[in-house]
């Protein structure tokens, strides 16, 4: 019988793998095969050997989600919604993990009328997760995506919104959403590639037809392209939208003609990118055109939509970057970004106003949040902070007067905001640039080298990691920690330059601010090594797996949740989820100076013979972003070079993908895992 309390220690399958005549030698390659019942048996392994070195802390763990659950208010609801005549609502009920979604006609004293209840419908499943809800015009019809294993490959159906009965349609192997053309019987969707799990064709649907037969109504060959399709606000016009990193492509047909042809709206243009909404005569265009390298904001009639008849509307700015629209009968929101913030600019299409709302703080998240409606004076917008919950807000753009819809309440009586302060402050990276950083932590919490510290960052694909309030979080604050959001190069926290500079060849700029940050927290006293920590997810395990390599010595424990660690290798091989339009991100090793690049900070390349800090890491096996393997085999190495005693533990989710498990309350399991073994190595137990 295995003892659960000695590592396993997998067995090693050389393999070559060659590109531009170097060889790297992988023993653990063969982990790389789901199927096999070795790879399952050490998976399972790995996951005992976590249990038992995590055992001491298994009361903690549940004492742990039974706090975090506690200040979750259990039978909750959203803030409803209005569209196409009816008040939309999301509400939750005690016990239950899943959501129900209901509506109410016209008033919101009418009946509820039941679109679904997930917690039904997810009987019987380890996994479920309901996607892409589509309303037929007609409001008698509903498009929904399932996925029961985590891979994120969901099954359409269609439901008889007066019978509620589903419809004998069914279409597999769907990215879940769906669009409907005005006719209420035609419908568009996304589907994938079976092995790559690229979306890259879009289908037309008629009510009541076998799937075998959809029409193929675009098919994007460019495999470093992903396609959607999708309806405009205004709810004229289907759009088919193809996406790469660095470039955009836009087809549009009106709704009202769905067996049309789609019709091109500007031609792809490497490194052009746009977006594109309609409203009245024109599309507005959100667009990088002519070095707008923060992006500007143009118009085109809707009968002239190439490029050369673009007009501008708001001119590119080099200090603010212009993130979104929304389009209002009478107003433009705009969603921008200057020195880190976030700022909601409302202008009268007359120009008779335009003024921004005002927000008092330096850790703050806002965004522009439901608005369906064209024909309403009412901006919806959310606002929260690290100290301050979540808030729902309707503001009346004429009489600029705000009406709080909801508060997120933070159950179990201990919570009180004025108990919590946050900061930002500004690292010095080597190359004499200056890093953000947004803190909080509880007011009686002294800084000083016994404090405990966890920094938190992702830093890849231009996304933001902003600051903002977590429930989940206050189960450190309140045990003394300090919680750090570290904004690196690689996200648009400082606009789009800020993402330049982290990609590509200049890819290490991520790591090496990551550790320029944890730096500048120790000469402030905030913390110590001793008593420091990191955690990132995916990109952001990247990131872990680089400085855990680079500067081990800087952190006592790491936690690294669904990490890509495998760079080349992974990169290297096209029949991979993401490989291919993910070369404008991290390049493409078929190139030698990006395969050079690439083999000097990957993860799993880099593992030696050195001291490690206390790992835990944790993965899915049916994960569709990072496959389970580079968590695996990444542990595997480590274990065979590390030179110390360090904790070193893989929990791999045999049920979930990329984001863990599925349901309100079960992945709170997952961070009470994550956060009792931060706080064991702080020797704190209750």
């Amino acid at each position: 019988m295995r003892n659960n309390n000695v590592p396993p220690i997998a067995k090693q399958i050389p393999k070559e793998l060659v590109a531009h005549n170097d060889v790297r030698i992988d023993n653990y390659f063969w982990l790389n095969d789901r199927d096999n019942p070795d790879v399952i048996d050490y998976l399972e392994q790995e996951n005992a050997y976590c249990d038992g070195m995590m055992k001491h802390t298994e009361q903690f763990q549940k004492d742990l989600f039974e706090e975090m659950k506690s200040r979750i208010k259990e039978d909750d609801e959203s803030v409803p919604y209005k569209y196409n005549g009816y008040w939309y609502i999301v509400k939750f009920e005690t016990g239950k993990n899943y959501p129900i979604y209901l509506r109410r006609k016209e008033s919101l004293d009418a009946q509820d009328e039941l679109l679904f209840n997930c917690n039904e419908m997810a009987e019987g499943y380890s996994y479920f997760k309901l996607t892409g809800i589509s309303i037929s015009p007609d409001n008698l019809k509903v498009s929904f995506g399932i996925d029961t294993v985590g891979r994120r490959q969901y099954t359409i159906h269609i439901k008889d919104l007066e019978t509620n009965e589903l419809f004998s349609d069914k279409i597999t192997n769907a990215t879940g959403s769906s669009t409907w053309a005005n006719d209420n019987k035609t419908l568009f969707y996304t589907s994938k590639n079976e092995q790559t799990l690229r979306s890259e064709k879009v289908f037309k649907h008629h009510l009541g037809a076998d799937s075998k037969n959809d029409q193929l109504v675009y098919h994007e060959k460019d495999d470093t392209f992903n396609v959607s399709v999708y309806k405009s606000k205004s709810r004229q016009y289907i759009i088919i939208g193809s996406h790469s990193t660095l470039t955009n492509e836009y087809q549009v047909l009106n709704a009202d003609t769905p067996n049309a042809n789609f019709k091109l709206f500007q031609e792809r243009i490497r490194g052009l990118e746009y977006s594109i909404s309609h409203f009245e005569d024109h599309f507005y265009i959100l667009t990088n055109l002519d070095n707008a390298t923060n992006f500007k904001l143009m118009k085109t009639n809707v009968a002239n939509t190439a490029i050369e008849n673009w007009k501008e509307v708001i001119p590119h700015r080099k200090e603010v970057m212009l993130e979104g629209i929304d389009i209002f009968k009478e107003f433009l929101v705009m969603s921008e970004r200057e020195n880190g913030l976030n700022n909601i600019r409302i202008k009268r299409w007359d120009n008779t106003d335009d003024y921004y709302l005002p927000f008092d703080n330096e850790t703050y998240t806002a965004y522009t949040s439901t608005n369906v409606d064209f024909d309403t004076s009412i901006l919806r917008y959310g606002y929260n902070a690290l100290t301050t919950p979540a808030s729902i807000i309707d503001f009346d753009m004429v009489n600029k007067t705000k009406n709080i819809k909801k508060e997120q309440e933070v159950l179990g009586g201990k919570f009180k905001k004025e108990n919590y302060v946050s900061e930002r402050i500004w690292a010095i990276a080597d190359d004499g640039t200056k890093i953000p950083i947004s803190i909080v932590h509880h007011k009686s919490t002294i800084k000083s080298k016994d404090t405990p510290l966890l920094m938190y960052a992702y830093g890849s694909y231009g996304h933001t990691i902003d600051p903002y309030f977590s429930t989940i979080r206050l189960s450190l604050l309140d045990r003394g920690f300090i919680y750090v959001i570290a904004h690196i190069r690689g996200s648009e926290y400082l606009g789009r330059p800020w993402y330049e500079n982290g990609k590509l060849l200049l890819k290490k700029n991520t790591f090496t601010d990551f550790i320029d940050c944890t730096k500048h927290l120790i000469a402030q006293n905030y913390s110590s090594p001793s008593h420091l920590y990191a955690m990132g997810g995916s990109a952001g395990g990247l990131l872990m797996g680089s400085i855990m390599n680079m500067a081990p010595n800087l952190y006592n424990g790491i936690v690294a949740q669904v990490p890509f660690v495998d760079v080349i290798t992974t990169m290297l091989d096209d029949s991979i989820p993401l490989t291919t339009g993910e070369y404008d991100e991290w390049g493409n090793p078929n190139d030698l100076a990006y395969y050079n690049y690439m083999k000097s900070y990957s993860p799993y390349d880099n593992v030696s013979k050195q001291n490690y800090p206390n790992i835990l890491i944790t993965t899915g096996l049916h994960d569709s972003q990072v496959q389970y393997w580079e968590p695996a085999k990444w542990v595997a190495k480590l274990r065979e070079h590390k030179t110390n005693d360090t904790v070193l533990l893989l929990k791999t989710n045999m049920d979930a993908g990329h984001g863990g498990a599925s349901g309100r309350f079960e992945s709170l399991k997952e961070d009470a895992l994550d956060f009792a073994f931060l706080l064991d190595l702080e020797g704190i137990t209750v």
